[in-house]
């Protein structure tokens, strides 16, 4: 916890199937017994986690909760990086920390903090104060309504067949009905069976890859992603490395017919069709109809840079 000031807990009710809304007292009680004084908000519809934590920034809030999923998250982390990111990289003040109490249906950074599906463990880390610094994925991107875009990750980047998943589920009422992560697996098949390789051009830390057939690229800062698939082992998010996935032209039965395992235990990074090194700086140019995503939100498509942010977010937890 920030000394001093009181903490901003932003809280998204419907994240998870509304769980949060549900375990939400709980979680309350927790907070005040562990923290005292905080001043609880909530959502009422998609992205307004932004907007509150904006005006909180602008209050002189600098501690951030968000309670819910990574969605809940990257709002908030896009909020705090402020107006004046497109210029510096840097959060708009230096004094703001960010904190997350996992309940929404993914909560990957959570699980990179060490408190995944742990309220009590996160409350107390919080009310601590151990802090830790992450790296940010500064990306770029043309928008969905076609101006140019500038978006934070903290947990992965990435463009073509994942980002379509992520896209699909987002917007799948039908089988989100039916949970979560059933309409990501569900999405995950429907999309690897159909969607289309394309050529990208392809450049990382200045070496060049051109007319490159591919399924999906993903920018990695953290290890488990995607509800808890090891997609980019060994990936450190305090390195000022990203860690990249690359998927090129690999025959679908090829992914389909896999293990389980092949993508919860990395062992996909060890398929001939499957490139897995590391950068800082990246830069694909590609089909415009290839989507972009950062931290389970679309947020538009290629062409795309996204250059590695060495340890300016400080996390409490």
């Amino acid at each position: 916890m920030v000394a001093g000031r009181v903490s901003k807990v932003i809280v998204n009710p419907t994240a998870g199937q509304g769980n949060c809304g549900r375990i939400w007292p709980g979680i309350e009680s927790r907070l005040r017994a562990a923290m005292g004084e905080i001043d609880v908000v909530f959502t009422a519809g998609p992205g307004e986690e932004t907007a509150l934590a904006r005006q909180a920034l602008a209050d002189g809030c600098t501690h951030f909760i968000a309670v819910g999923g990574d969605g809940t998250m990257n709002g908030v982390l896009n909020a705090i990086m402020g107006p004046g990111a497109p210029a510096t990289g840097a959060p708009a003040n230096n004094d703001v920390r960010l904190s997350v109490i996992p309940a929404g249906t993914a909560n990957e950074l959570a699980r990179a903090i060490g408190v995944h599906g742990d309220l009590d463990g996160a409350v107390s880390g919080i009310a601590a104060g151990r802090e830790q610094r992450f790296d940010l994925l500064q990306a770029d991107c043309f928008g969905l309504m076609g101006a140019a875009h500038r978006h934070y990750g903290v947990l992965a980047v990435s463009w073509g067949g994942a980002a379509e998943i992520v896209y699909r589920t987002n917007n799948s009422r039908f089988l989100k009905k039916l949970g979560g992560r059933f309409s990501y697996y569900a999405n995950t098949l429907l999309v690897t069976l159909s969607y289309p390789n394309r050529a990208c051009d392809l450049t990382i830390d200045g070496e060049q890859t051109k007319n490159v057939m591919h399924y999906s690229g993903m920018i990695c800062n953290t290890e488990m992603l995607g509800g808890g698939m090891r997609l980019a082992p060994g990936a450190d998010h305090a390195d000022g490395l990203a860690d990249f996935l690359f998927f090129k032209d690999i025959a679908r039965r090829e992914i389909i017919l896999q293990k389980p395992s092949w993508l919860f235990e990395g062992h996909h990074i060890e398929h001939p069709k499957v490139d897995f090194s590391r950068g800082r700086d990246f830069a694909v140019t590609g089909s415009p109809e290839a989507l972009v995503d950062a931290d389970g939100e679309t947020i538009g498509r290629l062409p795309l840079t996204v250059k590695t942010l060495k340890q300016v977010l400080p996390v409490i937890g």
